[in-house]
């Protein structure tokens, strides 16, 4: 697989994901939803960068299964109930991010929801990557 980044000077720099995403490859992976979910289907987690960090490990966890790695991740839609606090929790986040998947951002967008499926999540990820 070959990714190319894409960042026009005309917008904004990116900060923390790609405006765009070429991608080229044989396999498509779309990755559902996955939320802070421990082994037996509990929310773990009290705080926003606590349930993100567990999202994105089950995000990256299906995306290895199907024989992928961070870097074949092409976009990725974050939901979040309290976007004000995803945005006050940015720097942290960003660091939980570049930690578990490294600095290869996928297009991304942060969408703010009324809740989840489950009650305590406080944050979903989801998204597809292009493989080999």
């Amino acid at each position: 697989m070959s990714t190319e980044r894409v960042n026009p000077p005309e917008l904004s720099p990116p900060t923390g994901f790609s405006h765009a995403v070429v991608a080229a490859g044989s396999r498509v992976v779309f990755l559902a939803g996955q939320t802070a979910l421990d082994g037996a289907g509990k929310v773990t987690g009290a705080t926003l960068p606590e349930q993100f960090e567990t999202a994105l490990g089950n995000l990256l966890t299906a995306l290895r299964a199907a024989g992928g790695t961070p870097a074949d991740l092409a976009r990725v839609t974050v939901y979040a109930t309290d976007v004000a606090e995803y945005r006050a929790q940015a720097g942290r986040l960003g660091r939980i991010w570049r930690e578990l998947a490294g600095r290869d951002y996928p297009a991304m967008a942060v969408v703010q929801v009324v809740r989840l499926w489950d009650e305590r999540a406080q944050v979903e990820l989801d998204g597809f990557a292009v493989l080999p």
